[in-house]
């Protein structure tokens, strides 16, 4: 029988389990199974065109501008030609009378046009551009739909690229069941749709040209998706949405319409640093920054419930250096095609910072500079993120641990058996009370000041047990416990006012 597998057709034994044909699945990301449609597909308007570039989504035109059903051509069609205003596959044979005359078209038209003026060579035309052309059309601009999904493949097609299957979509009313699982013990069923995972493009990203004005809202819908997962945190009838770094600020960059597949961050408001995925069409908004579009999986955007996590991937993939050592970085940035250049030429160095610091701006100039550091000045510490999972995060923000597997935490002064830290502090960031001491504080105990003392976000640690004042110094009352220093041997050679960098292990 044969199903559909992340839009790859396969042809499988009756009886066949879901886990028979899956390879390497995260068993902690949903899986949306979509069962046979019980009313006739050509109910619909709506086609999905599966491109070597990833899926687009053609809403068909009310009347069309030829009469043409997409899903009876036969492919695979190859790309015949493009340019920066628009890509034609084909050819195919049709009957109609080119106008000879050149029309507007926006981006996003598909429109059947011909070459020669013969429209026995016809091409299947998609609009890059707001653009005037004749391009051997019917009267009217033989506009037969609109790109509503996929959008951002449209500038990805180069020579080599062809459209391999153009089918129907039916739209959900039709199914007679479609649901989100984790379980794949299940049975396939003929003609039963999966999609284990969601693709997407990153916002100016393309492999023959990158647009850096975005780099800094891309690197961060990076750094919440790097582990290959998107938790839903939220799913509402419009998008789902993703919290894991809610909370950061950001700065606005692209804003514009939110099409089905759309990923924006927000960039301001208390939702400030949440990703976002739409589900339907939207106008755009100015508190939402457009950083990618979803190319495969919108049936598991559609279907995902709250508390589910989706296993997802975007090209590019980020490219972060810190915390790796100086030998391991360039081999790293070398099979991204980006040569590293260290500041010092000793391998076992740590690299502390890189420049550029985003992925499209390192992929895009090829080359990254690194700053490195000795293994000395790097301190292990744990988190007690179960106790105080404010303070943890507040620490982890402040010197770069929410970014980065290695964190900047400067230096301030020592007196005693107390080592004090001042990492810069965000305007308006409240540090409440939280895992405050009792009884004694065991010695190289790592706390944070908290907001009811002046020194509000000093970072301390103290060698020895105390009975009276925290790690930095202060009463109990205005100290949260952090955690503690592994490295304890590390502490006595630090210089004041000197950089040091910390790196969070496990139990």
């Amino acid at each position: 029988m044969e199903i559909l597998l992340d839009g790859r057709r396969r042809q499988v034994p009756p009886d066949t389990r879901l886990s028979e044909i899956l390879e390497a699945h995260d068993p902690r990301c949903t899986i949306a199974v979509v069962r046979p449609a019980a009313a006739r597909a050509t109910q619909t308007r709506t086609f999905l065109a599966a491109t070597t570039r990833g899926e687009v989504v053609i809403e068909l035109a009310s009347p069309p501008g030829v009469g043409l059903d997409p899903a009876e051509l036969a492919t695979p069609l190859p790309l015949h030609w493009e340019d920066r205003y628009a890509a034609a596959f084909g050819p195919f044979s049709l009957e109609f009378t080119p106008s000879r005359t050149p029309l507007p078209y926006e981006r996003g038209d598909v429109l059947v046009g011909c070459g020669g003026y013969d429209p026995r060579r016809s091409y299947l035309t998609f609009s890059r551009i707001r653009h005037l052309a004749d391009h051997g059309a019917p009267a009217g601009g033989g506009i037969i739909g609109r790109v509503v999904s996929g959008g951002g493949v449209l500038d990805r097609w180069t020579r080599g690229d062809r459209i391999d299957r153009i089918e129907r979509v039916i739209s959900w009313e039709d199914r007679t069941t479609a649901f989100t699982t984790t379980d794949t013990s299940f049975t396939l069923e003929e003609g039963m749709q999966v999609v284990t995972r969601v693709e997407a493009v990153a916002q100016g990203y393309t492999p023959e040209k990158i647009d850096t004005s975005v780099a800094a809202t891309v690197e961060h819908l990076l750094m919440v998706v790097e582990r290959g997962h998107y938790h839903v945190h939220r799913a509402a009838s419009t998008h789902i949405r993703d919290e894991s770094l809610a909370g950061t600020d950001l700065s606005p960059e692209e804003k514009r319409f939110r099409g089905e597949g759309t990923v924006t961050v927000r960039w301001v408001g208390p939702g400030r640093g949440a990703v976002y995925i739409y589900r339907t069409d939207l106008p755009g908004n100015p508190e939402h920054a457009v950083v990618g579009q979803v190319v495969h999986g919108i049936e598991l955007v559609k279907l995902a419930r709250e508390g589910e996590t989706l296993c997802i991937a975007v090209t590019p993939s980020r490219l972060d250096l810190i915390g790796m050592t100086a030998g391991d970085a360039m081999a790293r940035a070398g099979e991204r095609g980006v040569a590293a250049e260290p500041d010092v030429k000793d391998p076992s160095r740590l690299v502390v910072d890189q420049d550029p610091g985003t992925t499209l701006e390192a992929l895009a100039r090829g080359t990254v500079s690194l700053a490195t550091a000795p293994e000395e000045k790097v301190i292990k510490i744990r988190l007690d993120d179960a106790r105080a999972p404010a303070s943890c995060e507040i620490f982890r923000q402040l010197t770069g641990l929410t970014q980065h597997t290695l964190g900047k935490l400067p230096f301030f002064f020592r007196f005693d058996d107390v080592f004090l830290f001042r990492p810069p502090m965000r305007e308006g960031l409240k540090i409440l009370p939280e895992n405050t001491p009792e009884g004694e504080v065991p010695a190289f105990s790592l706390a944070m000041t908290n907001d009811s003392r002046k020194g509000t976000g000093t970072v301390g640690v103290r060698t020895s047990p105390h009975r009276e004042f925290g790690p930095t110094a202060e009463p109990f009352e205005g100290t949260n416990i952090l955690g503690t220093v592994v490295d304890t041997g590390k502490l006595k050679a630090l210089k004041e006012k000197e950089m040091i960098y910390v790196r969070v292990v496990g139990p």
